[in-house]
C-alpha cells in the first residue's frame, strides 16, 4: 500500500471584488408614506397594520418634507386627552418632524450602522434630486451584515 495523500475539493479562488456594501442595495424602495393632510388617527391605524413604527410624510412631488412615528403619536393622544380635545381634528403636518436626518444612498452601510449609534434613530430616509427614494432601518442595517457575513468587511 503505497501512501496516498487526499485534498479536498479545491473552491474556485474567490473574488478578490467586495461585495457592494452601499446603503442603496440594502434601503426599502417601497416605501408607506404619509401625507401632511392625513390625520393622526389614519398613520395610528397604518401603523398598526403594517406593524411599522413611522414613516416619511412626503408632498404632492415625493418631496421628503417630515417623518412621523409611533411616539409622536403617543404625544399627540396624551395631549388630546390633556386638553379634552378631539383625536380627528389633528393632522399629520401638526405632530411631525420637520427636521429630517438622511442617509446617501453612496454610502457604506457600516458608516450607516455607526450613523445609526449616534443619532439614536431606527431609520433614515434616502432622498435623490429632493425625491424621497427609499429609507434604511436598523434591520436593513443588520440584515446588511449578515449578507456580508464572511466577506472581507472595509
Amino acid at each position: 500500500m503505497g501512501i496516498k495523500s487526499f485534498q479536498g475539493s479545491r473552491r474556485e479562488q474567490a473574488s478578490t471584488e467586495n461585495p457592494s456594501i452601499k446603503v442603496k442595495d440594502f434601503m426599502t424602495r417601497k416605501l408607506i408614506t404619509f401625507t401632511p393632510e392625513q390625520s393622526v388617527e389614519e398613520v395610528i391605524d397604518t401603523l398598526i397594520k403594517n406593524r411599522i413604527s413611522g414613516g416619511p410624510v412626503v408632498n404632492e412631488k415625493n418631496e421628503l418634507i417630515g417623518i412621523i412615528s409611533e411616539g409622536d403619536c403617543i404625544k399627540q393622544i396624551s395631549e388630546s386627552r390633556y386638553y379634552n380635545m378631539p383625536l380627528e381634528n389633528n393632522s399629520v403636518e401638526k405632530h411631525m418632524v420637520r427636521d429630517v436626518d438622511t442617509i446617501d444612498g453612496e454610502m457604506n452601510v457600516f458608516d450607516a450602522a455607526s450613523k445609526f449609534l449616534a443619532a439614536k434613530r431606527r431609520r433614515f430616509p434616502i432622498v435623490e434630486n429632493g425625491k424621497l427614494v427609499g429609507q434604511i432601518s436598523q434591520k436593513d442595517i443588520l440584515k446588511a451584515a449578515m449578507d456580508l457575513k464572511g466577506h472581507t468587511w472595509k
